[in-house]
């Protein structure tokens, strides 16, 4: 069994020859796996290979990926001269100056400074070795996300057991006063009709009355349903895969279970127990979320 939040925190690092690589990993929850990454534009040919080493380790939850990256043999820079836009351009000089005279001469540094002439040209490499750099420090910030994920899911499953096992015995303690309800509810009747009428009454009137109630009020299958669920709560932490949205169902169908109990029941010692109940599967609620 491996419990792990979606809720997380990874960094690392690693400098060789003239490259620094540094990527930070931040976890939050979400209903599925999603996962942003900011890449410096050399880098952009990278993304897919990135995301594929982070789904290795994160199952569920938006992770943002923050990646830097410092050194040479990022991109390869060209010089690019528009050799005939320059031939026309001394042509054109030479003509200005022999039509009006003119005695100025014009330097290479004059001609180069023309933005339109002269430019350099950036191409983004696919280093291998800067590849392999980015790749080792995503793998290794992705299990150190990966860690702290399982720390903080054993903290939570451990907050969920404590409450499940007051559910538990909420449940245990309805299970033994739920018989107790029907006797409750006949003495009651009895004791309304004799402060009327007296000890004249009719008997089986009042035994129809109580069948009705007992069977409107009971709620045997609703505990037996609720224990159940307890069960296949249990069983679900010990899959060894994500089970959060698994569990958060589980979850609902307790709650539905508990509601219905409280509402067929119609007793104030039973009503307590619910609030309870309800109380605490609010709790297992909220954590569960937070669950891959």
């Amino acid at each position: 069994m491996m419990i792990a939040s979606m809720t997380g925190f990874g960094r690392a690092e690693k400098e060789s020859n003239a490259t620094y690589v540094h990527a930070e990993l931040k976890s939050v929850n979400h209903r599925f796996c999603e996962i942003n990454i900011r890449l410096p534009r050399q880098l952009l040919f990278l993304e897919d290979k990135i995301k594929k080493a982070i789904v290795e380790y994160v199952k569920r939850g938006r992770v943002e990926v923050f990646l830097t990256i410092e050194g040479e043999g990022l991109v390869s820079k060209t010089l690019s001269i528009d050799w005939e836009l320059l031939d026309s351009l001394v042509a054109s000089t030479k003509q200005i100056q022999e039509k009006y005279q003119l005695t100025d001469q014009i330097t290479t540094q004059q001609l180069l400074s023309n933005e339109n002439i002269l430019s350099i040209e950036e191409k983004e490499l696919e280093n291998k070795e800067i590849e392999s750099a980015v790749l080792e420090v995503i793998h290794s910030a992705a299990r150190q996300l990966k860690q702290m994920r399982e720390v903080e899911g054993k903290k939570l499953i451990d907050d969920i057991f404590l409450f499940l096992d007051e559910v538990e015995e909420n449940v245990h303690i309805i299970k033994k006063y739920a018989p107790k309800v029907v006797t409750l509810y006949r003495d009651r009747i009895e004791k309304r009709i004799k402060e009327y009428v007296g000890n004249e009454f009719d008997e089986n009137r009042i035994l129809t009355e109580v069948a009705l109630f007992a069977e409107k009020a009971d709620i045997s299958e609703e505990l037996t349903r609720l224990a159940s669920h307890i069960g296949q709560f249990r069983e679900t932490v010990q899959a060894n895969e994500p089970i959060g949205r698994k569990l958060d169902f589980i979850v609902q169908e307790m709650n539905r279970e508990t509601n219905t109990i409280g509402s067929k029941a119609n007793d104030p010692a039973i009503a307590k127990h619910v609030v309870e109940m309800k109380s605490l599967l609010e709790k297992i609620k909220e954590q569960v979320q937070n669950i891959e």
